[in-house]
């Protein structure tokens, strides 16, 4: 095929990709060790190549040429040529297609076939052997795209120390939504639709964080297991969507949504996946950087660059000390903050991010060029602190302005709600921010991001219906996902019909989410939890795109619709009250102006805890006194007193009962209990308490009570009264 019909003119190597400027587009592909680079270009349906142009100029390392014929819509790919010399780290091949690392939309689906590795798979040699065959029938195609969208007003940052995460899954949420059209089902568009946007709105949360949307593969392994890479942790494109959750209106689908989102005082949060991408390790297939230039963008081992550092578990990592490799990360992060109007990042296995010789660095360049950069310093970055490489686990050590995933608040939480010996320490300290790991650099309380379940591991329902996994259906003989889930069954493996048990379970999750809720830092609530969804005790379901996994609306019992009500108001309480989410660490200090303690940990006796106290290991319960008082602390950026109720929260995770004396008060207020969770399943708290009273508080139960003081006017005894409003939500 030859390019005829097609005029070359030199163009611009800069910026990369394919850039459509409204008379022709311009096509920039980075290669330093490729000798020559073709520009394939395919019918509308992607079947049949029409051109072939080779890419005339080469500047800076970058191929480039300008095509005036070439429009919006128009399908490509590129053959690069070169060395294929493993052993040198060069795995060059101009019989395989390769996708545009830069490309902005991805149009079909990859079909698995022996063509799409560089080898011949089953030679003994194996990845040093060489395969001749096209793979071009079996990839998909990028796609120029118009990049032109008129967006609406774009709001503010909200405040870290305000935001409430929710994580959820594109096409697991809307796939079986009796309010959303069955043709729009799983994709942007459905996540854009009413019943969605004001279902969010209504429960609270302030942010929505995606599990990945860069377009990604299903592993061949499980697509010949009738299985799919539901979860999308398996990257081959960085700035285009994954071409399944794109509807009919093409990306500006999702600009729709995230407009919505924002119309409605909501964020949107984008879990990425840059440490590694698909392609996999020496035996992997070709798809595109392994035969763009795999000496650059790949972390080779030294002295062996046939072989493939894995810091990942999943084969290859990317080389983020190479400069183009880091300018492809940091603009594929620029692209999608100011051409998709995203507000912040999680980075899966984010270690491996800044991995500088193998080791962790706070100082690698790729936290170095976020730190600088004007447009990502400014949107909210969460890192996944820990890798499966040597030294990756480092909960606490990303730099200031990071907030991270607190597997520890996790496990601490669980293990103390299941009853463990020896947690009543650690649970003080994750609910207070957990400043033994981020009170440093000038580092804030958000930066923990608490959870206590996320997309990996069990759901909240299956938390406390399952002592074992039950991961058969991945086919894997239940080898795979965690075996310590610190997860409690309460007597029965599974779904039961004894009422005891369930109404212990309600207890349970109530108390899960009314501990996240009220606990300094940024909560995480999984999409699901907040009606009790189950997985069927699967706790790795990422291969499971079906029912196990699609959020089952219809299926919301009695039950769960009341989990939803008490989740809504838990969302509500927190966003009212600045006192469960202050950005300053508790230290148990006075506060500055005042006289009282920002803390106070309490006995069941009412009185403050000693340190013998804490050296208790059998000992289940705590008090917590929040202060509110905001004294010379906390303060607003212009100044103001930030004041707010004073609030104590009791807990009791042991098997039997617990009488407490509700501590006596300088104000001689009365306490007012807004939730109960031993109590919501007769809907309603119970009555105020006076001052210095005592109360039960049962078995696996929390409480949490709000002082009223008495200039206010209120008696012992009174009917609870609506907390005010402290802070606008």
């Amino acid at each position: 095929m030859d390019a005829t019909t097609f005029r070359v003119w030199p163009g611009r190597s800069h910026p990369l990709g394919a850039t459509w400027d409204g008379s022709g587009t311009n096509f920039a592909l980075f290669s330093a060790h490729a000798e020559q680079v073709e520009l394939c270009l395919f019918d509308d349906d992607g079947e049949r190549e029409i051109a072939r142009v080779v890419l005339p100029e080469y500047t800076h390392e970058i191929f480039h040429a300008y095509l005036p014929d070439v429009r919006p819509g128009q399908l490509y790919g590129y053959r690069v040529h070169g060395p294929y010399a493993p052993e040198q780290g060069h795995r060059f091949n101009h019989h395989k297609l390769l996708l545009d690392p830069y490309a902005k939309a991805i149009a079909g689906s990859l079909t698995w076939d022996d063509a799409l590795f560089g080898y011949r798979i089953g030679d003994a040699a194996q990845d040093l052997s060489f395969d001749e065959r096209d793979s071009a029938p079996f990839m998909p195609k990028c796609r120029v795209v118009d990049p032109a969208y008129t967006w609406g007003r774009r709001p503010e940052p909200r405040p870290w120390h305000e935001t409430i995460v929710y994580e959820m899954h594109v096409r697991g949420f809307t796939m079986r939504h009796p309010q959303v059209p069955e043709a729009e089902r799983g994709t942007f568009g459905a996540l854009g639709t009413a019943p969605v946007v004001e279902y969010l709105r209504d429960l609270g949360i302030t942010a929505v964080e995606l599990l990945p949307v860069h377009a990604f593969v299903h592993d061949r392994h499980l697509i010949e297991r009738g299985l799919r890479n539901y979860w999308g942790y398996n990257s081959i494109q960085f700035f285009a969507p994954h071409p399944e959750y794109i509807g009919r209106g093409g990306l500006s689908d999702f600009k729709a949504f995230v407009q919505r989102m924002h119309d409605a005082g909501i964020e949107v949060i984008l879990d990425v996946v840059y440490n590694h991408t698909a392609e996999g390790n020496q035996l992997g297939p070709t798809l595109s950087f392994r035969g763009i230039d795999n000496r650059s963008y790949y972390h080779l081992v030294a002295g062996q660059e046939r072989y493939y550092n894995d810091f990942t578990g999943t084969g290859n990592a990317l080389e983020l000390r190479h400069r183009h490799v880091l300018r492809m990360v940091t603009d594929s992060l620029r692209y999608w903050v100011e051409e998709m109007q995203v507000d912040g990042f999680r980075f899966d296995l984010a270690t491996t991010l800044a991995r500088v010789e193998g080791r962790y660095d706070a100082e690698a360049s790729f936290l170095d060029a976020v730190a600088q950069d004007p447009v990502l310093a400014g949107v909210k970055l969460i890192a996944e602190p820990w890798d499966t490489g040597a030294g990756g686990y480092q909960v606490g050590a990303f730099p200031p302005g990071w907030a991270e995933w607190n597997d520890r608040y996790r496990d601490t939480m669980r293990r103390f709600w299941k009853g463990d010996a020896g947690q009543r320490s650690d649970f003080a300290k994750r609910f207070s921010g957990s400043a033994d790991l981020f009170d440093k650099g000038g580092r804030r309380s958000w930066a923990s991001v608490n959870f206590v379940t996320s997309h990996d591991g069990f759901t909240l329902r299956d938390l406390v219906s399952y002592d074992r996994k039950h991961n058969h259906a991945n086919g894997e003989n239940n080898r795979d996902g965690h075996a310590h889930n610190y997860s409690w069954n309460h007597g029965v493996e599974g779904p039961t019909d004894d009422p005891d048990i369930r109404r212990l379970r309600n207890r349970q999750m109530r108390n899960h989410l009314a501990t996240l809720l009220v606990s300094q830092g940024t909560p995480m609530l999984l999409g699901g939890d907040e009606f009790g969804r189950s997985q069927g005790g699967n706790n790795n379901a990422y291969p499971q795109d079906n029912a196990l996994s699609w959020f089952d609306w219809q299926g919301i019992d009695e039950e769960g619709e009341a989990l939803l009500a008490f989740t809504k108001r838990l969302i509500a309480l927190r966003l009212d009250h600045i006192v469960f989410h202050r950005s300053r660490f508790f230290h148990g200090r006075i506060i500055p102006g005042t006289d009282v303690k920002d803390v106070v940990w309490l006995r069941p006796d009412g009185a403050e805890m000693t340190p013998a106290d804490w050296n208790d290991p059998h000992a289940k319960s705590l008090g917590i006194r929040l202060s509110g008082e905001a004294g010379l602390l906390h303060l607003t950026e212009t100044g103001e007193q930030e004041p707010d109720d004073t609030f104590l929260v009791l807990v009791n995770a042991a098997h039997e009962p617990l009488t407490v004396h509700v501590p006596d008060d300088p104000s001689d207020g009365t306490w007012i209990v807004v939730v109960d969770t031993a109590a919501d399943d007769d809907g309603g708290p119970p009555a105020s308490l006076a001052a210095a009273a005592t109360c039960t508080l049962e078995a696996h139960s929390m409480q949490i009570l709000r002082l009223h003081e008495a200039a206010a006017g209120l008696r012992a005894g009174d009917p609870p009264q609506p907390a005010p409003i402290r802070k606008r939500r």
